[in-house]
């Protein structure tokens, strides 16, 4: 059961009653009715802002409606007291056995605990990671990998159908550097010495599998020749060695894309020039001089006519190139025929997750979709902001340049796939992270991912414990969701209940809100809980999980205890991470 959806369908039947007894109007909007905690825990268990929100169309002062409200809850079974707070807000609270109950529906399903079908399996497009084809990944893109990846989870978990997309880059001049870049290597893998890397192209020693590509695809076959004749086939295979590296790199991170897409393959296709056509058509294409910008101008502004997209009638700034001066189009011309061939594969609701230097990407792209489904689809862009490498607080450098950046898969062979993964998590994207080698192998309660995974192992470690003590005692699942779980009244075991209880509510308002961080701040508040209530048995033994002579108490904080496991493990499933049994 989700608590909250419970009373929000609980308030809306007592507004229908109401209406049907003619003390309030029929057909009520309560789109903006919502039920949550309230902001302070001492006014009681749930709260409304159902007589606030409906004030206009009732014509009542809130507190006149509140009034009406409060009654039925207070004829509610599972409601203990229910008050009037300022201008009409309710509060209420609810019995001990409603939340005991609760442990009920957790026990019953386990780790799925927490999927809801709000999503009623709306197609949905995440696109992350999508880094240039030019080398490695590097520890900055591991952010946004880790993130698109943990919120694709977590809109699945939601009841959407969500697609993982990555949008390969392997047009424009950087994949010509990359060949360049590689045929250097080619030459070295044939006997040449190189010497120093020439200025502009890529230094990296990871360019000499491209190189030994080469040699395996095609001999000698290029040595000698000129660029015009081996530029195309020495790109491919310097792509296709790069984009092989690259998915490797995401697979020791455990990120998986479902659909690969080619920037060139789009512009091989036409799609670039149907789409812009169908814009044209539109009257939304232009040949304009752009006003220069007030400050720091822009890389793609130039003072001379240029083919222009109406980007400002849509939303953003100012209007946006579409060609270069060489008469190509530009990466947002492709970016527009790339989210429109999204929308046509049945992806109404898209969202890209970009790096840090995008943010003046977001407007224009947001525009673009508008105006090219016509209103049809919607963009979401997340930023994700850079991370700062540190060991011992002391920065670690990378540059991708010199080739001596720090490589995503030497973090993840430092510290493993699920610490990465949930440290990339453990900050909201748009905020830069500090990731620091040291702090995050650092067994305290400033880890937030180890601090969790302590408290998924101490309810494992306490169910083994109540296992070896009592072989013979029945402590599945089934069991225990059968126990009688009437013991768990002290006020530390209820509050950990209600925490555990609104796990469906965290899954649902974070996938609305396109927002994984949220899950580590619950799991760590769940497991800041947990370790409380286990230290207070240390001092009162009549609080301990496993009560010798008592097998009723001991079966109910056992139930507790495996429902933390399961929240935890529901979770750390989302973020992509395996849950810890016992930590040595």
């Amino acid at each position: 059961m989700n608590v909250f959806s419970y009373f929000h369908a609980e308030i809306a039947g007592a507004l229908g009653r109401l209406a049907a007894e003619g003390k309030l109007p029929a057909g009520l909007d309560l789109a903006k009715l919502v039920v949550e905690p309230p902001r302070d825990a001492a006014h009681g268990d749930l709260s409304t802002n159902a007589a606030m929100v409906l004030t206009k169309q009732v014509g009542k002062p809130p507190r006149a409606i509140a009034e009406l409200l409060v009654a039925a809850l207070r004829a509610h079974p599972a409601v203990t007291e229910a008050t009037i707070a300022g201008p009409g807000f309710l509060n209420w609270r609810l019995k001990d056995d409603f939340w005991q109950e609760r442990l009920k529906d957790i026990l019953a399903v386990g780790p799925a605990y927490g999927a809801s079908d709000i999503g009623r399996g709306t197609k949905i497009n995440v696109e992350y990671v999508s880094a240039n084809p030019t080398g490695p990944m590097h520890v900055g893109h591991a952010r946004g990998a880790v993130f698109g990846d943990a919120l694709a989870s977590l809109l699945a978990k939601a009841g959407f159908d969500v697609c993982r997309e990555y949008y390969i880059n392997d047009a424009g001049a950087q994949v010509d550097v990359l060949a360049r870049s590689a045929y250097l290597r080619y030459r070295e893998a044939l006997g040449e010495a190189i010497g120093e890397i020439p200025q502009g192209l890529y230094p990296g020693e990871y360019l000499k599998a491209a190189g030994q590509a080469l040699v395996q695809c095609y001999g000698d076959k290029w040595l000698g020749k000129d660029e015009s004749e081996w530029l195309v086939p020495v790109r491919d295979v310097a792509i296709e060695t790069m984009l092989a590296m690259i998915k490797d790199d995401l697979a020791s991170l455990g990120v998986r894309h479902d659909v690969f897409t080619s920037e060139r393959a789009l512009h091989a296709s036409g799609a670039i020039d149907k789409a812009l056509a169908t814009l044209e058509a539109a009257g939304l294409i232009y040949v304009g001089v752009l006003e220069p910008p007030k400050g720091k101008t822009p890389d793609d502004w130039e003072p001379r006519p240029q083919t222009l997209f109406a980007a400002s009638r849509f939303g953003d700034d100012v209007d946006r190139p579409l060609k270069k001066s060489d008469g190509a189009w530009t990466y947002f011309a492709a970016d527009i025929a790339y989210h429109l061939d999204k929308y046509r594969r049945g992806f109404a609701q898209q969202i890209d997750v970009l790096g840090a230097d995008h943010g003046g990407y977001v407007k224009r792209m947001q525009a673009a979709v508008t105006a090219i489904t016509n209103g049809g689809g919607s963009l979401d862009v997340k930023i994700c902001q850079l991370v700062q490498l540190l060991d011992n607080g002391e920065p670690v450098k990378m540059s991708k340049r010199s080739g001596t950046f720090v490589t995503l898969r030497e973090v993840v062979e430092e510290v493993g796939k699920d610490i990465v993964r949930f440290m990339m998590l453990t900050r909201k994207n748009d905020q830069t992270l500090d990731f620091d080698f040291a702090k995050v192998v650092d067994q305290s309660r400033d880890n937030m991912v180890w601090y969790v995974q302590y408290a998924h192992a101490r309810a494992q470690s306490v169910l083994r414990k109540a296992r070896a003590e009592d072989p013979a005692a029945d402590l599945a699942d089934q069991a225990l969701a059968a126990a009688d779980l009437t013991p768990l009244v002290d006020p530390s075991e209820l509050a950990l209940i209600r925490q555990l209880a609104g796990w469906p509510r965290l899954i649902e308002s974070a996938a609305e809100a396109h927002e994984p961080h949220r899950l580590a701040f619950y799991l760590y508040e769940i497991a800041a809980q947990f370790h409380a209530l286990w230290n207070k048995g240390k001092d009162d033994a009549s609080l301990r999980f496993v009560l010798a002579g008592d097998t009723r108490t001991t079966l109910a904080r056992l139930a507790l205890v495996q429902a933390v496991g399961f929240v935890i493990a529901s979770g750390l499933d989302v973020f992509g991470v395996a849950p810890v049994m016992e930590l040595r």
